[in-house]
């Protein structure tokens, strides 16, 4: 996709993603094992919080690249699991990390479609000429929201963070485009903590357990999740997503480079490969040593993919979030100005 003319176009100009070093490996006998591809998770430890993982792999892609951290204009910090109410966690992350002060800070809470929205974002404040070099951070501790006797969710979702450093280009050719943005809160209830904050408040809202038919238990202070309903729903709008950013580049499915989907388990991104028709065709599905990081989930796939495949040429990559919300959203990228 070409712009008009010659000006300041928005590229990912570095990647890099932290796990925990706290390992859980799921139980390789039982079927949802076998199902979701899902075999280790990295856990936050019980005092680590988003900040602690961002500052991690802030700090990692800082130095992998030789970045000159007093240049970041802009942290932006995608979570669900931020340290306080208030203040925003970006603005603990811009002491941290010794960022200039004169350098904007905010959190925003979006799950699996976050990164998505962050590269939106953040193309919109270098594009506008508000930011030469903006910090995109997701960090999520999902794990503190889990029941230990939820042995539906419990396997499934792992703790991580990741950092993209996106940077003004003088260039005719977009970087980050094509955006496909959806939302659906009806289905709200499919993937939510429904007691804790300030509808149902902690200390307010009695505790109420809940034991399923199969013995999981859980809270209404945990993670209730409907799986069903998260599957039918990603199946549903993935495929129409996948078209529309297709139609806005002008592109065909065989011009794409990769694929890049959000990693829930491998049964669903398979199905949803086969429902795109997309079979034969680039397409990442490795959940294997991490589970469903949640915003953290594409940009770590990002990673492994520049490692997997260094010398594949990757200036349309197509990314694709969904997930709680309920929310989606996708785009074309292209990665040929990260060093590999």
């Amino acid at each position: 996709m070409r712009g008009d003319i010659l000006g300041i176009k928005s590229y990912i100009k570095a990647v890099a993603g932290y796990l925990p070093g706290k390992i859980e490996k799921n139980d390789l006998t039982k079927r949802l094992t076998k199902k979701t591809g899902i075999y280790e998770r990295h856990l936050a430890d019980e005092n680590e919080c988003a900040s602690d993982l961002a500052v991690q792999v802030a700090e990692r892609m800082f130095a992998q690249y030789a970045i000159e951290r007093e240049q970041i204009d802009f942290i932006i910090l995608c979570t669900q699991s931020p340290d306080y109410f208030l203040p925003t966690t970006a603005c603990l992350l811009q002491e941290k990390l010794h960022l200039s002060k004169h350098c904007g800070a905010f959190d925003f809470n979006l799950g699996c479609s976050g990164y998505i929205y962050g590269l939106s974002i953040a193309k919109g404040l270098v594009e506008t000429g508000q930011a030469k070099q903006v910090l995109l951070l997701t960090a999520e501790t999902y794990s503190k929201y889990i029941h230990p006797g939820d042995e539906t969710v419990k396997p499934l979702f792992g703790d991580g963070a990741t950092a993209t450093l996106i940077a003004a280009v003088q260039s005719d050719v977009e970087g980050i485009h094509s955006f496909e943005f959806g939302t659906d809160g009806s289905g709200a209830d499919s993937l939510i903590v429904p007691a804790g904050a300030l509808r149902n408040p902690y200390g307010k809202t009695s505790i109420i357990e809940q034991v399923d038919d199969y013995g999981n238990r859980r809270t209404n202070y945990h993670i209730n999740m409907n799986g069903s309903e998260i599957t039918n729903f990603a199946l549903n709008v993935v495929p129409e997503t996948v078209q529309n950013i297709l139609g806005k580049a002008g592109l065909e499915k065989r011009d794409i480079d990769y694929y890049v989907f959000h990693q829930a388990n491998k049964f669903m991104l398979d199905f949803l490969q086969q429902k795109c028709e997309l079979q034969g065709l680039p397409f990442w599905n490795d959940p294997s040593n991490c589970g469903n990081t949640v915003s953290n989930s594409v940009p770590l796939a990002i990673t492994q993919l520049l490692e997997a495949e260094k010398a594949l040429a990757l200036g349309k990559v197509m990314l694709i979030g969904f997930g709680v919300g309920l929310s989606w959203a996708g785009c074309i990228v292209d990665l040929s100005h990260v060093p590999r």
